[in-house]
């Protein structure tokens, strides 16, 4: 009965309206009854049913939508990894539909608090906690960690309470990268913060010092206006309130 209401034309009327956009699905609706009527004008052996309609409203714009932060850093990660081949890439938590992509072109294996429970060749999916890696002490050439760390510690994915949840997440992260190797990782910077129970924000010189191990490569941003910049230094960060830090680390070898 439930899955039945969720997909019925009550629902998606309702779904149509929810969220930031209510305004501009309100102003959307004229033009919506106006499309209705001019379709069934022009295609009268197509009749159109309220109960099967899936309004979307606020669809009509000049150019495609994105969200920038994670836009970006799938770009970033594909291009630094074009670079850096490796048998393996592992990825602790970062977006499922960037590591599907991913996985097309390297071998990848993805560890996430809340497991992915898929099939598919070329990705292997593991249930693993960030701060309690199921790897060993310096086992890792290639890996990745995009928009998690921040999360570490706030309960928001029923993970334990922790106020040093993102510290731990780094040491874990810094604790299984091997010598050469190298480590993406992606978090919020500007101002620091804890907007709880969503993220933290942190400066980058924040992030680099929960990485005492690993040296800083190179350092990328994306800014409050949503604009991509590639090796800056992290002082371009200084001002911002919520922008994208691209961090690339490596482990000196010997």
């Amino acid at each position: 009965m439930r899955r039945l209401f969720r997909n019925s034309a009550i629902a998606r009327w309702g779904r149509a309206f929810l969220g930031p956009h209510f305004v501009a699905a309100v102003r959307a609706l004229p033009r919506y009854a106006a499309d209705w009527f001019a379709y069934q004008d022009v295609a009268p052996g197509q009749k159109i049913f309220f109960g099967d309609s899936y309004p979307c409203l606020t669809d009509r714009v000049k150019a495609t939508p994105f969200d920038p932060h994670y836009f970006f850093q799938a770009a970033w990660l594909a291009r630094r990894l074009c670079g850096f081949m490796s048998p393996l890439h592992v990825d602790i938590g970062s977006s499922a539909m960037m590591i599907n992509v991913l996985s097309a072109s390297v071998k990848t294996a993805f560890v996430d608090y809340r497991p992915l429970r898929v099939r598919l060749s070329n990705l292997n999916s593991l249930a693993g906690d960030i701060v309690q890696l199921p790897f060993r002490d310096a086992s890792i050439a290639s890996l990745s960690c995009l928009h998690v760390m921040e999360h570490v510690g706030l309960g928001r994915y029923g993970d334990p309470l922790n106020p040093s949840g993102s510290q731990h997440a780094a040491a874990e992260l810094q604790r299984v990268l091997q010598p050469g190797g190298r480590l993406f990782l992606s978090v919020p910077v500007g101002r620091e913060r804890v907007c709880f129970n969503a993220h933290r924000v942190f400066s980058p010189g924040t992030v680099r010092s929960f990485l005492p191990e690993l040296q800083l490569q190179s350092f990328s941003l994306v800014d409050d206006s949503g604009q991509f910049s590639e090796d800056v230094a992290l002082e371009a960060a200084g001002g911002l309130e919520y922008g994208c830090g691209l961090f690339e680390f490596v482990r000196a070898r010997g």
